[in-house]
């Protein structure tokens, strides 16, 4: 079997239609690790943009007052980020979160949640992101701002 290396984006973009092959392969971990064990996945995805879902539940997602955790909310927001963020790496470049801002509108309870991310700034080291999580009937219960940090040469080596 041929392996073919992929943009990230084009093996995310195959990947979503079911068109990957055999032997397709990308710089990227995907899925990552994180969303594996969480069941995050990729819904959507064009260039520094990407949506994600997961199927939340309180019994395993819950906090203290029985409504989905924050810190869940936040991880599926820098899911959809990285993603998106992921779709303009070239090998050998990295990149880091420098910062995650989330703001939390409403509570959400078990049922799907959607983030959705775009880039807002795009630099050729800092890019800014915003991401929006919704309920499935489409109410905002988070808004999520992120700067990353493209990382290049020895910086980027063993990301």
């Amino acid at each position: 079997m041929t392996q073919t290396s992929l943009p990230v984006l084009e093996y995310l973009q195959r990947q979503l239609t079911g068109s990957l092959q055999p032997g397709d392969t990308t710089h990227a971990r995907y899925p990552t690790a994180i969303s594996r064990l969480l069941g995050i996945e990729i819904i959507a995805v064009a260039e520094r943009e990407a949506t994600v879902r997961i199927a939340a539940d309180v019994e395993l997602h819950g906090n203290q007052q029985g409504t989905i955790h924050g810190g869940l909310l936040c991880e599926l927001a820098d899911a959809a980020i990285g993603t998106a963020h992921s779709t303009v790496i070239e090998p050998g470049e990295s990149f880091t979160s420098l910062d995650l801002d989330a703001r939390f509108v409403r509570p959400a309870w078990t049922g799907a949640l959607i983030a959705a991310a775009h880039c807002t700034h795009s630099g050729r080291t800092i890019s800014h992101y915003h991401c929006d999580i919704r309920r499935e009937d489409g109410t905002t219960i988070a808004t999520v701002t992120s700067a990353v940090m493209t990382l290049r040469g020895a910086a980027a080596a063993g990301r």
